[in-house]
């Protein structure tokens, strides 16, 4: 009887999950919409002593989004008087929507990666996950590996598909 072998064990294969660039950031999202007149209106005024009544200590050592979820015109300087008041608190703050959050935590935790362990490896992308992971991170993923990596695929082990190999 012939011995059966795990060719992918045996492959030397470097599993590099984009979940794990979800990372451990605690994330925030503030609406400004709360601090309209009516939710529709800005007045500068009633907004100014919003923000200086709001309790900004509740954001320290978060990743914060601020957006509004009303479809009213709110002038850019209000974004910048939230983000004033977030600084001294906040590791990061992004103009957008959760989701503009998690592309940028993405963005900073792809960024950090240390790419010693991938040096002339070969190296799978594994991104089948319930995990919301943005589609541009697999570009920048891509754009970080390539160049420094033996080959790059994407997919499963078992069923891949080539993206790069070194000459």
């Amino acid at each position: 009887m012939k011995e059966i072998r795990n060719r992918v064990a045996e492959s030397n294969l470097v599993t590099l999950e984009m979940k794990s660039f979800r990372g451990k950031q605690v994330r925030e999202s503030i609406d400004i919409s709360k601090w309209l007149y009516n939710e529709m209106v800005l007045k500068e005024k009633l907004f100014r002593e919003y923000l200086e009544n709001h309790k900004w200590e509740e954001y320290e050592n978060k990743f914060v989004a601020i957006h509004c979820s009303h479809d009213v015109i709110v002038p850019i300087w209000a974004y910048m008087l939230v983000t004033k008041y977030l600084k001294p608190y906040t590791n990061h703050i992004v103009f957008g929507d959760q989701k503009s959050l998690e592309n940028k935590i993405f963005e900073i935790n792809i960024e950090a990666l240390d790419l010693k362990p991938f040096k002339d490896k070969r190296v799978l992308i594994k991104g089948c996950t319930d995990t919301y992971i943005p589609e541009k991170s697999y570009v920048q993923i891509s754009n970080k590996l390539i160049g420094v990596v033996k080959s790059l695929m994407f997919g499963e082990a078992c069923s891949n598909v080539p993206i790069y190999k070194s000459n």
